[in-house]
């Protein structure tokens, strides 16, 4: 696949998504009922390959990499998975466990490593999805949002403390949805197996 090609399936994508973006922002109260077909294009996928190929990272259960792929032909890699999307005959695949360590000493919190099929397929969904649902969030919101990082927040948060307003708020919820605080021996047991 060309540089040329990349950039017209990136163009594509894009006006996908702002034309998604547009219609959830003009009429919040419509539903698109279905994105599927969304999912499975060609250029969607392109793009999720090229944003997976770039984040890197470690294979996951069926040890696939990155390298792999493209010694097979990524078009013919990319086909395969989307007419597994479009027939309904895709399945995610296991994913991946590791441990790795946290600030404090001695602990552990778990990291979950999917196959590099499904982090591409993910990030398709997201491609469409998330201009839905960026188009309902506040301005304010900064978490997890294309273009928007935890500086953009201190920055907004010190504008407004110098122009009068006198209360931050703040919540830390890094431990809210620790398995080992609702379930302890499930968690020792997920914990001792480590794919």
């Amino acid at each position: 696949m060309g540089t040329g090609e990349n950039l017209i399936a990136s163009e594509k994508v894009q006006r996908l998504q702002t034309a998604l973006h547009a219609k959830a922002k003009e009429a919040p109260s419509f539903r698109f009922y279905s994105l599927r077909d969304k999912v499975w294009r060609a250029d969607v996928l392109t793009v999720a390959w090229q944003t997976v190929r770039r984040n890197g990272g470690a294979a996951g259960v069926d040890g696939e990499t990155v390298a792999d792929i493209e010694s097979l032909g990524v078009d013919h890699w990319l086909g395969v998975l989307a007419r597994d999307l479009k027939e309904g005959t895709y399945r995610p695949r296991a994913v991946r466990q590791v441990l790795i360590p946290k600030k404090k000493r001695g602990q552990f919190r778990p990291l979950g490593i999917p196959c590099l099929r499904d982090r591409v397929a993910q990030t398709a969904a997201m491609l469409v999805l998330s201009p839905i649902f960026e188009a309902d969030l506040q301005p304010e919101q900064y978490a997890y949002r294309p273009g928007r990082d935890a500086k953009d927040a201190v920055s907004r948060v010190h504008r407004l403390l110098t122009t009068g307003h006198q209360e931050v708020v703040d919540a830390d919820l890094s431990d809210y949805l620790d398995p080992s605080s609702y379930c302890p021996q499930a968690y020792e047991e997920c914990s001792n197996r480590v794919v």
